[in-house]
């Protein structure tokens, strides 16, 4: 038995012991931004912490974050070899127990091939495919330490915006010194045809309330004559976008960089079925900008979305009055050649100059947790990554592809000096951040099987090194 087929024949058999081990963290409801929930963070914070140590990790440490513990863990026993640090989270997003039909969120369940519960996708299971992946690694190649030098750290509030990530990245910057990032919170294309993700959208978010009456109002008394913020709200997000699905903040176009032809022919080489997509996303149909195919809307053109919205009475007792304010949150992703700080300000000139003047509003856009657009340079890592994903998920080519969502990349990059290579074992179909999140057994398996493979791949002398 080969060094390829040890590694996949240690995951095969050590699969029960890893939903095992997965099903156990995923108890822990590590849920970010609710206060009642924040000791679990530490609970999970220390799971992690003694999983690592477990796996051979002979430096672990819990760093306090701004709203939850961050786990670092060191193993560099290779002097020659590069040094990787290994990024991702094991905060989830709230819940909404009464929504979720094949278990309850902290309870997971193994059900046709798929584990469910909150975290079981993202990003918990993607933390436990490093684990594997290291254990099978050291299996294959009989090594007491890894080939290459690794480090991880998994934040405790990414989930939140990742509030405290770059006061941890200033004050341990030389703990975290690393050649590369592998940055393991994004999504795979399709089970079926594997593609490594090389770019992020940016995201900011912004929280708009329009004031009407000064108080609630009987309607059957100021009816026809108060200024109604919902009705006023309602005409505001309608011109969010023209009839070609573009947006319509001044100047919000001005610095988007073109599409690459590079990058065109690299998107459209990925399978794409228009009810394949529908199917797996659970988006009714599809809309967007006009002159630019599904994926690159989805990975090259930035976006904004409608996320939350509130007025009068939504839930309980109607009381038929006229509410005296209305509120939206906005969440908006941007792409190569914006930054966040332009697209802030174009969005409060856009707001001031289109509310009218018999209401009052308040704008709220979250700079401080905003992030930036980010793209993957070409480097070993990438080279290397895709030899070991062809490998671990047993395909005969592996394409290129973005991330829709966002995270802290550009952060990592800058902070650290370094490149960030995205791996995930996420699919769009594992319903993250809603009711039934799950994760694909045969995907995290993959997923370990790659990164035992990337290790081994990075550990062998570079092409022309000299000693």
């Amino acid at each position: 038995m080969d060094a390829d087929d040890k590694v996949r024949n240690y995951i095969d058999t050590h699969t029960p012991l890893l939903l095992d081990r997965l099903s156990e963290w995923v108890r822990i409801p590590s849920v970010a931004g609710v206060p009642e929930r924040k000791h679990h963070l530490t609970r999970s914070a220390n799971w992690l912490a003694g999983e690592l140590r477990g796996t051979g990790f002979p430096t672990t440490e819990i760093w306090e974050g701004a709203e939850g513990p961050a786990v670092f863990a060191e193993w560099s026993e290779a002097p020659d070899a590069p040094t990787i640090l290994i990024y991702s989270h094991h905060d989830v997003r709230a819940v909404k127990d009464e929504n979720w039909d094949q278990t309850s969120p902290f309870d997971p369940v193994l059900r046709d091939g798929r584990l469910y519960g909150r975290g079981t996708s993202d990003a918990k299971g993607q933390v436990m495919a490093h684990v594997w992946g290291i254990r099978a690694h050291l299996d294959a190649t009989g090594r007491t330490a890894p080939a290459v030098n690794l480090k991880l750290i998994v934040e405790g509030e990414e989930e939140a915006g990742s509030p405290g990530l770059a006061d941890l990245l200033e004050a341990h910057r030389d703990r975290l010194a690393a050649d590369a990032v592998v940055f393991s919170d994004t999504l795979l294309w399709r089970a079926g045809h594997p593609a490594i993700c090389t770019s992020i959208r940016g995201m900011l978010g912004a929280h708009i309330e329009v004031y009407g009456p000064l108080t609630d109002v009987h309607s059957g008394a100021v009816s026809g004559t108060a200024p109604n913020p919902a009705i006023e709200l309602g005409r505001l997000l309608a011109r969010l976008h023209d009839q070609k699905g573009r947006i319509t903040f001044p100047g919000f176009y001005d610095d988007v960089e073109e599409i690459s032809q590079r990058r065109r022919a690299e998107l459209a080489a990925l399978p794409f079925d228009p009810e394949d997509w529908l199917e797996r996303s659970h988006t009714r149909s599809i809309m967007g900008e006009e002159g630019y195919t599904v994926l690159e809307r989805l990975w090259e053109r930035p976006a904004l979305e409608v996320v939350a919205l509130a007025a009068g009475d939504p839930i309980g007792v109607m009381r038929a009055a006229v509410p005296s304010m209305a509120s939206t949150d906005i969440s908006i992703r941007t792409v190569g050649g914006q930054k966040v700080k332009d697209v802030a300000d174009q969005v409060r000139r856009w707001v001031d100059e289109t509310i009218g003047d018999d209401y009052g509003y308040e704008l709220s856009l979250d700079t401080e947790t905003a992030q930036e657009f980010y793209r993957t340079p070409e480097n070993r890592v990438l080279e290397c990554l895709s030899l070991a994903m062809v490998k671990g998920f047993q395909a005969q080519e592996v394409g290129r592809m973005g991330n829709a969502g966002g995270g802290p990349a550009d952060l990592l990059s800058s902070a650290l000096n370094v490149p960030v290579v995205f791996f995930g074992t996420g699919l769009v179909e594992d319903n993250w951040h809603d009711s039934d999140e799950s994760a694909r057994v045969d995907i995290l398996k993959a997923g370990a099987a790659t990164l035992a493979f990337l290790w081994a791949e990075l550990g062998r002398e570079e092409p022309g090194r000299r000693d």
